[in-house]
């Protein structure tokens, strides 16, 4: 059986916008971004000197998106094993052409990081705003994105073969787009605790069944909650907010976060199941959410960031007759901006308690 490689071992085929570095090469590498780089350079340059002290752990932070930030620290071993494992997942190999166009403040940019030392792969860094590919002409075998990135590069999405989507719930329209592109496109789950992805989706599949990476055991608590095991990255389980149905032992559908759910007259519902069914009608950010209700308890709304909503959006929803009527909102609210997150994630609470502008 062979031994995995340890966070010192550097694959030798490792370049860096087109430079080769060892393990031994990478203070001077991180040194340069923190003094003379750019935003998003600098704290890459701070993860490689974290990576590179001698220290056998390392503190990760996560994006806030649920709750307050927490600090946590894994094994510097763990990180390596993630990489491995997405490797044999994607298929990913020695030389392949990796774009890194991800904040490396969270754990997905620091994973594409480690991927590409320890898989030896060829990394170029861009920055992680606007469309990400532009004035690029590079075909690149392997990249991960969150899903305003891919929308902003769709024109030149084809230049990347295997893309990774996470960090964010992807929209049905992104869906459709990339069904019509060559790029071979997977959404995927995971999170800070599961050091990024333990499962995806092949954008391809008729159906929103997520199969897990190899090594990786899921069951459910009587919350129907997703229970996750990685015994090649931490000895604890992962309870996660997450409702799922288990569809095999390897596989779930994602039906939202417990702490989202709606009760409208004894009916639970799933704001992110509802976003999925009427994302291809609405043109700008939305979300799904609740007010209090004295006759149903909590009553379905939509809220969208925009002045004023433009078209009947009810009336529209009423006539496609793909929500079940306690699906349906009963209102839409209009706000000029949401509550994002440093790494551009949704704050549904945060972001509900703006609403001061009246229903349409």
């Amino acid at each position: 059986m062979n031994k995995k490689p340890s966070y010192r071992n550097v694959h030798n085929r490792f370049k860096l916008n087109g430079n080769n570095y060892s393990f031994n090469d990478l203070f001077e590498v991180a040194y340069s971004f923190i003094k003379e780089g750019e935003p998003h350079e600098k704290t890459i340059g701070d993860f490689l000197m974290d990576w590179i002290n001698p220290k056998e752990e390392i503190v990760l932070k996560t994006s806030g998106s649920t709750g307050t930030p927490k600090r946590m620290r894994y094994a510097k071993q763990a990180l390596v094993n993630s990489a491995l494992a997405t490797g044999d997942h994607f298929g990913v190999k020695i030389g392949d052409r990796a774009l890194h166009c991800l904040s490396a403040d969270f754990i997905a940019g620091k994973m594409m990081l480690v991927r590409a030392m320890i898989l030896g792969l060829e990394l170029d860094i861009v920055p992680p705003n606007g469309n990400v590919l532009e004035g690029n002409t590079t075909v690149y075998d392997f990249a991960a994105m969150v899903p305003m990135q891919a929308v902003h590069a769709m024109n030149q999405i084809n230049q990347v073969k295997t893309l990774l989507i996470g960090g964010a719930a992807p929209s049905t329209t992104l869906l459709h787009q990339l069904q019509s592109k060559k790029t071979n496109s997977f959404f995927t789950y995971g999170m800070t605790e599961t050091l990024t992805h333990i499962a995806s989706r092949s954008i391809k599949s008729k159906d929103a069944v997520y199969t897990v990476l190899s090594g990786v055991h899921i069951t459910q608590d009587d919350r129907q909650c997703l229970i996750i095991k990685v015994p090649y990255l931490t000895d604890a389980d992962v309870v996660t907010n997450d409702v799922v149905t288990l569809v095999s032992d390897v596989s779930f559908k994602l039906l939202g976060r417990v702490d989202h759910v709606i009760n409208s007259g004894g009916i639970k519902i799933f704001p992110e199941t509802v976003e999925q069914k009427i994302g291809s009608f609405i043109q700008s950010p939305f979300f799904i959410t609740s007010i209090a209700d004295e006759q149903l308890g909590q009553q379905v709304i939509l809220v969208l960031e925009q002045k004023k909503e433009t078209q009947n959006l009810l009336n529209l929803l009423k006539e496609k007759k793909i929500l079940s009527p306690y699906e349906l909102p009963k209102k839409v609210f209009c706000l000029d901006a949401f509550e994002y997150t440093q790494n551009g994630k949704l704050k549904r609470e945060a972001t509900t308690a703006k609403l001061v502008a009246h229903p349409y």
